[in-house]
C-alpha cells in the first residue's frame, strides 16, 4: 500500500514506523477485494497541543475516511487506522450480507392453469384442472357470496348434501341450482 503524507510531520521512532507499516499492510489486505495497489492519503494537522490524523482510502469507488486525534502524532495515526479498519470491515460485511439477486418474475399463467394438464381432442384443447383437493365444501349462501356480480356460474361441493352442485346466473338476475 502506498502512503502519501501531507502536513507537518514529526519524526517517529523505528519501532513506531514498523508498527504503522504493519497496520497499513493489514488495512491493505482488508481493502484488497479486486487486487491492485491501494493508496492511502494521510493528512496531519496540529491544533495547539492536539494532533489530528485523517486517512482517506478509496474502497468500491467510494472514499472511506478515518479521523483520529491524540496527544502525539503516533497515537493520532493509530486511532485513525483503527477507525478506518472498523469502517472497512463494516462495508465488507454489508456488501457480503446484502442479497442482491435478480427479482423473481411474475408468473405468466394463472395459478389454476399452472397445475392443469392439457389434452387435444378433435382439434380442441381440453384442460384438466385438479383443484377439488384445495376447495372446501360450502353452503348455498356461501356460494352466492363467492359468485358475486362478475361470475356467470360456480361449481361447488354442497356441504349439506355432500354433492357437486352448479349455480348458474340467469338472464333475469335469478339463479338456477343444478345438483348432481
Amino acid at each position: 500500500m502506498k502512503v502519501h503524507y501531507t502536513g507537518r510531520q514529526e519524526e517517529l521512532t523505528a519501532a513506531q514506523k514498523k508498527k504503522l507499516e504493519a497496520k497499513f499492510s493489514k488495512l491493505a489486505k482488508l481493502l484488497d477485494l479486486r487486487g491492485g495497489e491501494r493508496e492511502a492519503h494521510v493528512i496531519l494537522t496540529t491544533e495547539r497541543h492536539l494532533r489530528k490524523a485523517e486517512i482517506t482510502v478509496r474502497m468500491l469507488d467510494h472514499p472511506v475516511v478515518g479521523v483520529g486525534t491524540g496527544a502525539d502524532q503516533y497515537a493520532a495515526l493509530l486511532a485513525a487506522i483503527e477507525r478506518l479498519e472498523k469502517q472497512v470491515l463494516k462495508l465488507r460485511a454489508k456488501k457480503r450480507d446484502t442479497k442482491r439477486g435478480p427479482k423473481e418474475a411474475w408468473p405468466q399463467e394463472a395459478p389454476a392453469l399452472a397445475e392443469a394438464s392439457s389434452e387435444e381432442v378433435s382439434g380442441r384443447l381440453v384442460f384438466h384442472v385438479d383443484e377439488h383437493d384445495s376447495r372446501k365444501p360450502m353452503t348455498l349462501e356461501e356460494a352466492l357470496l363467492e359468485m358475486g356480480p362478475e361470475r356467470d356460474y360456480l361449481v361447488f361441493r354442497d356441504a349439506q348434501r355432500d354433492r357437486i352442485s352448479v349455480l348458474v346466473r340467469r338472464r333475469d338476475g335469478h339463479f338456477d341450482l343444478v345438483e348432481a
